[in-house]
């Protein structure tokens, strides 16, 4: 029955999404209905009813075969090639920022500048009044892109937040606060995750490819945060090591609409309204402490951990996945009160069961990780990651991993 629930839930989320922007084939539809039902038993009222269910159903049929005609103006094609870094420099008020290509996993935009202002530094947030709404030439692609998204998951339209500036190391005085909005998941859908796809218009040819049309600025560098158009929800991963000192990980199952089948942070995913809230249902002042509280309510949810199990987290690192509309993500490491025995036996419940395969542990020295990245080994390349991890890690595990390899190199 919970299967059936969530698969509704999935449906309805998807019918209010496109329906909002559709309704007066909605209204036609409704006066078909109002039409049939007012059929009277009187000559006079039969004659004026089946008018008006003629004249209801004409609009309807001509609304219908125009919504068709306009959903069907578009062609999708998937993107396989590698992000552009060449072509897309990265915004000049990020500090030696560069790319990291993982092959089959993803690029991500990092500057250790900016890792290291994420770690030590505390920037105050403020939360926009308005929800961010679609573009409207985003949202004409909707009905298209969801089911493409979807492919078999079930998606739903959650509530989350994305965000509106940058945390750069500050010059001397107090960083300016940085911006959060309020959006819905499938905001991020038709905006962000576009940036995988190439979107033609079947009638006259023309090609939309938002890693151009959106992410790049006048000067054909990427645009920063504060200037983008995008959802950009915000992406908040962690990895949790028990008291014997092993790395908890998560399989996702296929049911992931992002690195399917790979192993995951120990907990992650995006950042929501709640997380902005504190225990008291007060308003969280600081970035540090609402990404925090989006890592460690992601991480109890997927591995069955228990709040009062965390012994604490530290935010190492942040990052742009380039293949996801440069969405930010933020990277943390948490360390547990509990050993790997005890959580041997724990299992997710809920929802997370249709996107968890299941949780293990690994060894790993982060310490000797981060004296090779330090050194100038590449990541992939490095002998103290792990072989699973190299070959099974996703982009958001391998990024966490780094961070934090690094910030342990820093402090030693």
């Amino acid at each position: 029955m919970g299967k059936l629930t969530r698969r509704a839930r999935a449906t309805a989320d998807y019918l209010f999404f496109v329906g909002a922007g559709e309704w007066p084939v909605a209204v036609s539809a409704l006066g078909v209905v109002l039409g049939a039902v007012t059929v009277l038993p009187s000559a006079f009222g039969v004659a004026l009813s089946v008018l008006a269910l003629l004249l209801g159903l004409l609009t309807l049929v001509r609304d219908v075969r125009l919504l068709r005609k306009r959903w069907a103006g578009y062609e999708f094609t998937a993107i396989a090639a590698p992000f552009p870094t060449t072509e897309t420099p990265p915004p000049s008020a990020y500090p030696d920022a560069r790319y990291l290509a993982i092959p089959a996993r993803g690029t991500a935009l990092i500057s250790d500048a900016i890792d290291a202002a994420v770690s030590e530094t505390t920037f105050g947030i403020t939360v926009a009044d308005e929800q961010y709404r679609l573009p409207a030439r985003l949202k004409a692609t909707a009905p298209h892109v969801l089911p493409l998204r979807a492919r078999g998951r079930l998606l739903f339209n959650g509530p989350i937040v994305g965000m509106r500036g940058e945390p750069l190391p500050a010059s001397g005085s107090r960083p300016a606060p940085i911006v959060l909005h309020r959006a819905r998941f499938f905001d991020a859908v038709c905006s962000n995750e576009l940036a995988s796809l190439r979107i033609t218009n079947a009638a006259d040819g023309r090609e939309y490819d938002l890693r151009h049309e959106e992410l790049t600025d006048s000067s054909g560098a990427l645009r920063t945060l504060a200037a983008s158009t995008l959802a950009d929800l915000v992406g908040v991963s962690t990895i949790a090591f028990t008291s014997d000192g092993l790395l908890v990980l998560v399989r996702q199952s296929a049911r992931n609409s992002a690195s399917g089948l790979l192993l995951a942070p120990s907990g992650s995913g995006s950042l929501e309204p709640q997380d902005l809230l504190t225990p008291r249902g007060g308003s969280r002042r600081t970035l540090h402490t609402a990404v925090r509280a989006g890592m460690e309510r992601e991480l109890c949810e997927e591995t069955g951990i228990r709040p009062d199990e965390v012994a604490s987290t530290r935010l190492t690192g942040f990052a742009r996945w380039m293949e996801r509309g440069a969405k930010p993500e933020f990277f943390g490491v948490t360390e547990l009160s509990v050993d790997s025995e005890t959580l041997a036996g724990r299992r997710t419940k809920g929802a997370e069961r249709l996107y968890s395969a299941g949780v293990t542990v690994a060894e790993v020295d982060l310490a000797e990780l981060g004296r090779e990245l330090s050194s100038g080994t590449p990541l992939i390349e490095a002998s103290a990651l792990p072989t699973k991890l190299r070959d099974d890690g996703s982009l958001p595990l391998l990024l966490c991993l780094r961070s934090a390899a690094l910030r342990v190199s820093a402090r030693s």
